[in-house]
């Protein structure tokens, strides 16, 4: 059966919208994710040093933190409560610059900050293998998302 030029149209239209929500889905879930990963990526210059969580409300954790290098002490800094785990625990921070945020490094915090990547990956690798049909490519992408998230857990 030969298929009509308008058939083939929607076809590529379908593929061509396909590929639109995985491009919106890829960047948004690495701009999500370098707005946290940049201050561990590109830490020269920012003060470093380690923060113990003394309290812990809904959204963030807080406590002192103490420079390793040059820098000033402070008596209290926060950090979203998802990457702290305990009062009493220790872990290494950067500070944002021109606040009192700090984000957490070292390993832990560098997967913490691709979490939305891992996310995005996930949800792609779905678009990719049921609505583009290209099935492996999708596998990759969804089993990468979701190798990403359980080494996060598994950090943390």
């Amino acid at each position: 059966m030969k298929r009509s030029s308008s058939h083939r149209a929607l076809v590529y239209a379908r593929s061509a919208a396909l590929g639109c929500v995985v491009l919106l889905l890829l960047v948004a879930g690495a701009l999500s994710s370098w707005d946290q990963a940049h201050h561990i990526i590109l830490d020269k210059g920012r003060e470093r040093g380690t923060m113990t969580v003394t309290g812990c409300g809904a959204d963030v954790c807080t406590g002192p933190f103490v420079p390793s290098g040059e820098g000033a002490a402070r008596s209290r800094v926060t950090v979203g409560s998802s990457v702290a785990a305990r009062r009493g625990d220790r872990f290494p921070v950067v500070v944002k610059p021109g606040t009192d945020e700090v984000v957490r490094t070292g390993t832990p915090g560098f997967l913490h900050a691709w979490v939305p990547l891992g996310g995005a990956l996930l949800l792609a690798g779905l678009v990719i293998g049921g609505g583009l049909r290209l099935s492996r490519i999708g596998w990759c992408a969804g089993i990468a998302g979701a190798a990403l998230l359980v080494a996060t857990f598994f950090a943390l």
